[in-house]
């Protein structure tokens, strides 16, 4: 999976305590999954305060859903209006002194939620479930995030997408995207994926044709770069993990808020 290192513990309980975790702009400093000599946070507890952010409801079809009134989507909403008023200043400037301005976006619960899967397997990760979950297409949008695609597209700047979502895995991404009405730039050359038997050259010896030894923010941070050696300046990169926002090459971050797994 595009997430390898799955954590549900402090992550969440910090993002249930504070959604100030969560605001508009740069991402803040990543957080500490380090061992600690006190008493963890109760699981059971902390499932329950999951449930009370995404205010998740079981749908007619046995869909676990995040509700449109939720901590969660006022979260998302206060980032959202504020990423529209950067994305429009930072637009125009960009436009003015000639320049080609780019978002990048990344995907797995930045533009597809996830938390029917994390519910339905107790927050644990399995390649093969995984698999069939992406592969049927199906997730409902991140509230927001395909108008902020839209609005993006709008103002004149180039939509990527950052995703650690497997080459394997494109048809699914695009059919699902489609479906959100984040229908914009879909193509090959607009959409990154992990391509792990024939990585890019672009990526330098972290990955070669059958090995793949890059880190989440090398492979993200050196496909970012990438797009600024086309000619693009990346005036905001979108993602719901630190290491989709670490390593540069972006004038400004947004943190999503994730309290369900924790990617380094």
């Amino acid at each position: 999976m595009h997430k390898p290192l799955r954590i549900t513990a402090l992550v969440a309980a910090c993002t249930v305590a504070g959604g100030a975790l969560y605001g508009a702009g740069a991402a803040t400093a990543g957080q500490s999954t380090a061992n600690s000599t006190h008493e963890p946070y109760n699981i059971g507890l902390l499932v329950k305060d999951i449930d009370t952010y995404y205010g998740t409801t079981l749908d007619s079809n046995g869909v676990y859903q995040a509700s449109p009134d939720s901590p969660y989507a006022k979260d998302l909403a206060r980032l959202d209006r504020s990423a529209r008023k950067y994305i429009d200043r930072a637009a125009r400037k960009a436009h003015h002194r000639g320049e080609k301005p780019a978002v990048v976006f990344d995907i797995d619960d930045t533009l597809l939620l996830s938390l029917d899967y994390e519910k339905k397997t107790n927050y644990t990760y399995n390649s093969t479930t995984w698999a069939e979950y992406v592969n049927k297409a199906d997730r409902p949008a991140v509230f927001g995030s395909p108008e902020l695609v839209r609005y993006a597209d709008s103002k004149g700047v180039e939509v990527f997408y950052n995703s650690g979502l497997s080459e394997a895995q494109r048809s699914a991404a695009v059919q699902n995207l489609k479906k959100i009405g984040a229908d914009v730039n879909l193509d090959a050359g607009h959409m990154f994926l992990k391509d792990k038997a024939n990585p890019p050259s672009y990526l330098g010896d972290c990955a070669t044709p059958g090995t793949w030894n890059c880190t989440t923010v090398q492979y993200k941070s050196g496909t970012r770069k990438h797009i600024e050696d086309l000619g693009y300046s990346v005036i905001a990169n979108f993602g719901d993990q630190y290491s989709d926002l670490d390593g540069g090459y972006a004038d400004r971050t947004y943190k999503l808020p994730n309290p369900t797994y924790f990617v380094s």
